[in-house]
């Protein structure tokens, strides 16, 4: 039971981190004309600060002394996360025919949140 808590807790950190990423996603891309995979990683950034910190005390109730390394694991399989997320999205995206780009990225976001969520539990906050 503790682990379908900790996964519907995750699930809803990564729901405010989507809304996050997908604001300043959309506002750097729409409103700043800023790359649209560069924006892409700015909303992903600012999500995974977000994220690591409301995961760190309300998901994981990590009590580790040591939260720089504990934020640098994160911030590791963040970045792996980030690589599959725009790796999803430009295969998605570019490609003939290929679909709208915030589709492309909703589909990365749930991709990327199952691996987000087992690297973190086995990794980060193991």
């Amino acid at each position: 039971m503790d682990l379908f808590f900790r996964i519907l807790k995750f699930g809803l950190t990564g729901l405010l981190g989507m809304a996050i990423d997908f604001s300043a996603t959309w506002l750097c891309k729409e409103k700043l004309k800023i790359n649209k995979y560069v924006s892409n990683a700015i909303g992903f950034t600012l999500a995974v600060t977000n994220n690591y910190l409301i995961n760190r005390i309300w998901t994981f109730q990590s009590t580790n002394v040591h939260w720089v390394t504990e934020f640098t694991k994160f911030l590791v399989v963040s970045l792996f996360g980030l690589g599959l997320n725009t790796a999803i999205i430009y295969f998605f995206h570019q490609r003939k025919n290929g679909v709208n780009f915030y589709v492309a990225k909703f589909f990365a976001i749930i991709l990327v949140f199952i691996w987000n969520f087992l690297a973190n539990i086995l990794f980060t906050f193991k």
